[in-house]
């Protein structure tokens, strides 16, 4: 189930599925420690003897964000309990506080009774067992903790010009054993049995009465959840909470987004208001995304770990690299520092980075193979998730002459990937040597790949001579263009009039040819190797966007023929696979770098307006979609999806000015 409205800071992570109800809360980092296991913390109300939790199809729903925050804007109608809610969610900007305020709306004629009720499902350290909740009399909270994790509850009504600071009541108990579904089931009837403490696999809701609410009038209510490493961080918590009041923590964090994805004044050019909005929104987005040390985490959707057992909670280098150098080119530097650091304290002392890793530097689990299928040893890379973190790591210095950050990075990190890649050649080509492609799915040769060594390289070049080592200098240009001119050997098929994805190499040097039409060959002129008017990229991409566009009336790029991830149709007619929001992208960037007037450069607007209106009413991007309804499929938001958003917009605004001041 794709998550709507993700909020965060860098350190609390909190995502709402799309019934707007929490499933995710990570702390201390963002995609590492979950502590719900992505299960259902419910939000209900009760009104004159009747229920209906937020999760309810009775329910109609409007789930955004304020404008250029991250703020939510929540409305929710219930024609039968004669309800409306008008429900703003925060994580505070710079503390791990999340809050809540829920403005309810009387539609009948009399005044009514109204309760507001907060389920948590606790599995805290991503475990149900030994966890604790219990009330504590002198917060009037509640309070659930295992080791050094501790979640405070609490809120108040506001009643008039006074609040009511404190929960109204509570619920301690037992879930997932002995066939006890949790203390949510004890709301329903509008009363909470107040059980003072509860061990083991538990969960806990918590009532906050807002009495009588007159016909045609509003009751307030707020909600808070503090987290942190013991009792005395989330009292202090709840203490700010309670003398500033939750209304501050709402303004200032609402305040602070708009400043942030306003930072610079931006001439947006001739994009639509729509457009503008979704770009700042995808910016929002990925800052959620991204751990307070530097992990830039690929997506945080749990359901993907109920699916397959494992999450994309990781920080793929590949993911992170593309999304740093997206964020870089909208002028945020300061974010992206601490990703080439992350990447600089785990680079092997070979030179490579590995498949994934956690937000706290360690490996993240992997299924790629230390020896072949034959027993031979072969390293367990993809070596475009090494390149690409040096060619971003330039597009860096480039726009910012960040000197004094890249400097202390040259020995460390730049130099060492470097001869890494100068090094790890196939030995009768001379291309870049086999290894995993960026979907992860075989390994060979890949075009894509070789492009990113080839941009890595021509990056680690340019560092060189910036910092006098001409010989270095002349060594990677040396290995860049002699992997150019063998890719162009190789890895071009004259007789289809393409390039290939991949080959493969026998040690006799037997070369086996993979002709699978995959929108990764836009790496070609991504990163640089080809410009993308050359006419092996012309006939390239002609035959890719022919090829993978789905002719279904959803329209969107697949990756390639006959993808099977996620597949929902075998007619290849209509669609080779299901579109992807990166695939659509890269075309239009495609279409940017290619366009040599403004009416050339306005064919990409159609598919920056195609990724618009095919994200979610929120502006979140999934991962793909139906290619028949839409929906979205895989994991939601996927952080990638968006900083390919960010990055093509900021393509088409610099040949858009440069076109215009000619």
């Amino acid at each position: 189930m794709p998550r709507d409205l993700p909020l965060g800071n860098g350190r609390l992570l909190l995502n709402f599925d799309k019934s707007y109800t929490v499933r995710d809360i990570y702390w201390p980092h963002v995609g590492q420690e979950l502590h719900t296991a992505g299960d259902m913390s419910r939000t209900g109300v009760w009104v004159e003897g009747r229920f209906a939790w937020f999760d309810s199809p009775d329910w109609q729903r409007e789930m955004i964000y304020e404008a250029e925050t991250l703020v939510t804007y929540v409305t929710l109608s219930h024609s039968s309990l004669q309800l409306t809610l008008l429900v703003r969610d925060c994580v505070d900007f710079n503390r791990p506080l999340f809050l809540r305020q829920v403005s309810i709306t009387n539609l009948a004629d009399h005044p009514r009774d109204v309760r507001l009720f907060f389920h948590y499902d606790w599995h805290i350290w991503g475990a149900a067992d030994a966890n604790t909740v219990f009330y504590d009399p002198a917060r009037q909270a509640l309070i659930a903790y295992k080791q050094q994790a501790y979640f405070l509850m609490s809120g108040q009504v506001d009643e008039g010009v006074k609040a009511r600071i404190g929960i109204s009541s509570w619920a301690t108990g037992k879930k997932e054993t002995g066939g006890k579904e949790g203390t949510w089931r004890d709301a329903e009837d509008g009363v909470l049995g107040r059980n003072p403490i509860a061990q083991g696999s538990v969960d806990s809701t918590l009532a906050l009465h807002l009495g009588a609410i007159a016909a045609g009038e509003s009751g307030m209510a707020y909600h808070w959840l503090a987290a942190g490493p013991n009792m005395g961080t989330v009292t202090e918590l709840d203490i700010l909470a309670r003398e500033r009041g939750p209304e501050t923590f709402l303004t200032r964090t609402r305040n602070y987004w708009r400043s942030w994805v306003n930072k610079d004044t931006q001439d947006f050019a001739d994009l639509s208001a729509q457009l503008i909005d979704q770009y700042k929104r995808s910016l929002l987005v990925l800052r959620t995304q991204i751990d307070y040390d530097g992990a830039i985490i690929a997506a945080n959707d749990a359901d993907v770990a109920h699916f397959s057992n494992d999450s994309y909670s990781y920080m793929w280098p590949r993911d992170g690299a593309l999304v740093a150098n997206a964020l870089s080119h909208a002028r945020y530097s300061e974010i992206t520092r601490g990703f080439y650091d992350f990447c600089n304290s785990v680079l092997t002392k070979d030179g490579y980075l590995l498949h994934k890793y956690n937000p706290d530097h360690s490996w993240g689990s992997s299924w790629q193979s230390w020896i072949d299928g034959n027993g031979n040893p072969q390293l367990p890379i993809q070596e475009d998730e090494t390149a690409l973190v040096i060619y971003s790591l330039w597009q860096h210095y480039r726009l910012f002459s960040d000197i004094e950050f890249v400097a202390p990075h040259f020995r460390s990190l730049i130099t060492p990937a470097a001869d890494f890649m100068t090094s790890y050649r196939e030995e009768h080509t001379r291309l870049p040597d086999a290894s995993f492609d960026l979907w992860e799915e075989r390994r060979g040769i890949l075009t894509f790949t070789t492009a990113a060594v080839y941009a890595g390289l021509d990056a680690a070049s340019q560092f060189s001579a910036l910092f006098g080592e001409t010989e270095l200098a002349g060594k990677y240009r040396s290995a860049a263009n002699e992997i150019k001119q063998a890719a162009l050997h190789y890895l071009w098929d004259e007789g289809l009039g393409r390039f290939l994805r991949m080959i493969t190499v026998d040690k006799d040097g037997t070369i086996h040819k993979d002709a699978t039409i995959d929108s990764s060959l836009c790496g070609l002129f991504l990163f640089g190797m080809f410009e993308a008017t050359d006419s092996h990229v012309e006939r390239t991409m002609q035959q890719v966007e022919q090829r993978l566009w789905a002719k279904t009336a959803v329209g969107g790029m697949a990756r390639y023929e006959n993808d099977y991830y996620y597949q929902v149709t075998q007619d290849l007619n209509q669609a080779q696979g299901n579109p992807w929001f990166i695939c659509t992208l890269w075309l239009a960037q495609y279409r940017i770098a290619h366009a040599r007037a403004i009416d050339e450069l306005h064919t990409a607007l159609p598919l920056l307006e195609w990724v618009q209106t095919h994200a979610l009413r929120s502006g979140v991007m999934a991962e793909q979609v139906n290619p028949f309804t839409s929906e979205p499929l895989s994991v939601s938001p996927l952080t990638w999806s968006h900083a390919e958003y960010v990055l093509t917009v900021r393509w088409y605004l610099g040949k858009y000015h440069r076109f215009i001041t000619k």
